[in-house]
This record gives structure tokens, C-alpha cells and sequence, in this order.
């Protein structure tokens, strides 16, 4: 049961947006954010004395209005803090991932969306989600990535957290594209997630590999 949510219909049925290319939420993880833009911290006053969910999505293109991609995934704001430059600094758990039915029209500076959880309504249940994989052959995946990106880890926490941790953490925390994270979020399960995610790792190391550094 993901933060108190049993099934699909204890959610909202429109929620409000916050679109943010290359940035991830998945369901039972944690976003930290920092709000600053007027229409956003609008929107975080106004989900804070209600549901306090907030959907967060990528946006496709640029511009002032940019087109969303089509699922995104709802979080609750279960941390919550004021600063001196009246900036709201939040942290977003994450509870299912929502198809978006429509944009509504509405007279909010943020964008609101009738969100269908149909497809995603087993993410109520993820937390008890687990999977069985070659841990060390991922590890070593992974650890190609991180090498040839310049980036590391705490070893010792990657080898013992439990599987939909570590898998998720890593989707959401690693500097992977706008696209390659849309396909981590729309994957059907953690151990899709994890197959896409390790198929990624390899393709970027081999990148890598294809595009040496010059010499100095």
C-alpha cells in the first residue's frame, strides 16, 4: 500500500503538473525538489492545504508551453520547508504512474491533468515488489558506466539494498536523457526496469568507448 493509498480510486481523478525534463520520479521513490518559480510555488501552497500530490512528468519540447509526455507519476509532499529567499524546498514520495487522460483548461498559472491510473494500479503494491537477478553481473555493468562517466557509488550499499532500491534509486539518480528516463518510468515491471536500465548502462559505456577523449 503506497503512502495510505489502497487502490486507484482513493487518488484524485485531476491533479496538478509539474513538468520537468530529464527528472524522474518512480513509485516509493523520493525527489527532492526546490521550488522558486511563482506558478509552482502557487501550486505547491495550494496542494499543501489538500491532497498534496503533484504530478510530475517530462515535458517533450521546449518553449513557453511545452507538450508533456503522456505518462508521468503522481508523489505526495512528505517533506516540506520554507527558506529565507522565499524559495519552498519539498520532497516528493512517489505513489503510482498515471496515463494523462486530457489537459484541462483551466485558470491555475500551473497546468492541471485528468490522470488514468488503470494501467499502473499494481504500483499500490510495488513496495513488496521483488525479483530475482544476477546482482554481480549488473554490479559489474554498472560500474563500467560510472568509470567511463567519471561517477561512483557506495559499493557496499549497492550490493546489500534490496532489489527495487537499488534498481530505482539508480533510474532516477543517474544522468541518463529525457527519453532514456521516460522508458525507465514506462517499463511494465521492476525486472523490465531492470533490463532496460542495464541495456542503457552498456549502451552509454559503449558510447563511450566509441568516442575517446583527445589527446592532450
Amino acid at each position: 500500500m503506497a503512502g495510505g493509498y489502497r487502490k486507484i480510486s482513493d487518488l484524485p481523478s485531476v491533479i496538478p503538473v509539474f513538468p520537468l525534463q530529464g527528472v524522474l520520479l518512480l513509485p516509493q521513490g523520493q525527489l527532492p525538489l526546490q521550488i522558486f518559480e511563482p506558478r509552482y510555488l502557487n501550486m505547491v501552497d495550494d496542494v499543501m492545504s489538500g491532497s498534496r500530490l503533484i504530478g510530475m512528468i517530462q515535458s517533450v519540447d521546449g518553449g513557453v508551453r511545452p507538450k508533456l509526455a503522456q505518462v508521468g507519476c503522481v508523489g505526495r509532499v512528505t517533506a516540506y520547508a520554507e527558506t529565507a529567499n522565499e524559495r519552498y524546498l519539498i520532497t516528493l514520495t512517489g505513489v503510482c504512474r498515471f496515463d494523462i487522460g486530457e489537459e484541462l483548461l483551466i485558470a491555475t498559472p500551473y497546468r492541471q491533468v485528468r490522470a488514468d491510473y488503470t494501467r499502473f494500479a499494481g504500483d499500490l503494491d510495488c513496495e513488496d515488489e521483488t525479483i530475482t537477478f544476477d546482482r554481480a553481473s549488473f554490479l559489474a555493468v554498472l560500474r563500467r558506466y560510472l568509470e567511463h562517466k567519471g561517477l561512483s557509488v557506495e559499493w557496499d550499499a549497492a550490493k546489500a539494498a534490496p532489489a527495487g532500491a537499488l534498481i530505482n534509486s539508480l533510474a532516477m539518480g543517474l544522468p541518463l536523457d529525457g527519453a532514456e528516463k521516460q522508458a525507465l518510468l514506462e517499463a511494465s515491471s521492476l525486472d523490465e526496469r531492470r533490463r532496460v536500465l542495464t541495456a542503457l548502462l552498456e549502451i552509454d559505456a559503449a558510447a563511450d568507448d566509441d568516442n575517446p577523449p583527445p589527446v592532450q
